[in-house]
């Protein structure tokens, strides 16, 4: 097994990691990683519904969609992600979430803390949750890639904040996370530690626990189709927006013209359908606006540069283009 101490913590780099590991090589890896500020979204999910856009602008976190299925997490640099990507052979390809989190729980146990496994994908201490996990079936080469958090010292307002969404503005069938009690391991030891030397005990465990472990650093070939994957696919809009599902959106926002109510259809990232309602008055018929809108994507540079394109403002009286947009997202 290949033990890796990934010192890198661009969110886009290091989904791209993930990738590139599990199609791009045949040996057992067990990976150590941390994120700077981000959202990480899970594949099947509608991430504009995931996320609080006000918190994650203003703060300038990055949001990307990760390869395997579940619920959006934030990642900061309290929080502690481990990776195995394993061969599954000859057993078939299954979901197995209890083999990759014991040695969490045996980490936690030798350091005085009793943890459990709960739910579908949760590791708990007391009820509250400090590891969410994940996982995908790659079939073609008959790998499986398990990753998990592990909060050890997170800001939880940070986490409740970019996280926090309206519920009644989104409408699809994508599944939406679930909001848990959650909980630091740090405030469970008798000492803390600290991240990093958390992270030695966990990296210590794994190596006592595989015979065959072994050290590995990411080489200079290995950065540079890594950076490319980060690059076109994990850093893009396509796919971190894009992507998702189809979704409705209803939004109201009050304007110096008055009050705006924005619903719209999405499909593959493009406006499909859109109306707007409210008490605002018009210079002119607003369907030819609504006709331009639809087919762009739904992204608040995008949307604002049409709204900018097709002069808004002289369609609603006394509302800017920056105004409207808001009502978007």
């Amino acid at each position: 097994m290949l033990c890796i101490d990934n010192p890198y913590i661009e969110p886009y780099f290091n989904q791209a990691v993930e990738e590139y590991l599990l199609k791009n090589s045949d040996e057992n890896i067990f990976m150590l990683w941390r994120n700077d500020n981000a959202i990480i979204v899970g594949k099947h999910q509608n991430t504009l519904a995931e996320i609080n856009v006000d918190n994650v602008k203003e703060r300038d976190i990055k949001v990307v969609r990760r390869l395997t299925g579940g619920g959006a997490v934030f990642h900061d640099l309290g929080n502690l992600n481990y990776t195995f990507i394993m061969g599954y052979g000859e057993e078939g390809a299954k979901v197995d979430f209890k083999k990759y989190n014991q040695p969490i729980i045996d980490v936690l146990a030798g350091l005085g803390v009793k943890a459990h496994f709960s739910g579908r994908n949760d590791i708990l201490i007391d009820e509250q949750k400090f590891s969410g996990n994940a996982e995908h079936i790659y079939h073609q080469k008959q790998r499986v890639l398990h990753h998990g958090t592990l909060l050890y010292a997170s800001n939880v307002k940070d986490i409740s904040d970019a996280l926090k969404v309206n519920p009644l503005k989104f409408e699809g069938k994508a599944r939406k996370s679930v909001v848990s009690r959650v909980t630091n391991i740090s405030s469970h030891l008798k000492e803390d530690i600290g991240v990093e030397a958390f992270r030695q005990e966990v990296m210590m465990h794994i190596t006592k626990l595989y015979p065959d472990a072994e050290p590995y650093t990411l080489a200079e070939t290995d950065k540079r189709e890594i950076q490319k994957l980060a690059d076109e696919k994990y850093s893009q809009w396509h796919w971190n927006f894009g992507y998702s599902p189809k979704y409705g959106l209803k939004k109201g926002v009050k304007t110096s013209g008055g009050h705006v109510e924005v619903h719209l259809n999405v499909d593959k990232g493009i406006i499909t359908e859109l109306h707007i309602f409210g008490d605002f008055f018009v210079n002119r018929d607003i369907e030819p606006l609504l006709e331009g809108l639809r087919g762009v994507e739904h992204r608040e540079d995008a949307v604002l540069q049409k709204l900018k394109d097709l002069r808004s403002s002289a369609y609603f009286n006394n509302i800017s283009e920056e105004e409207l947009v808001y009502a978007f997202f």
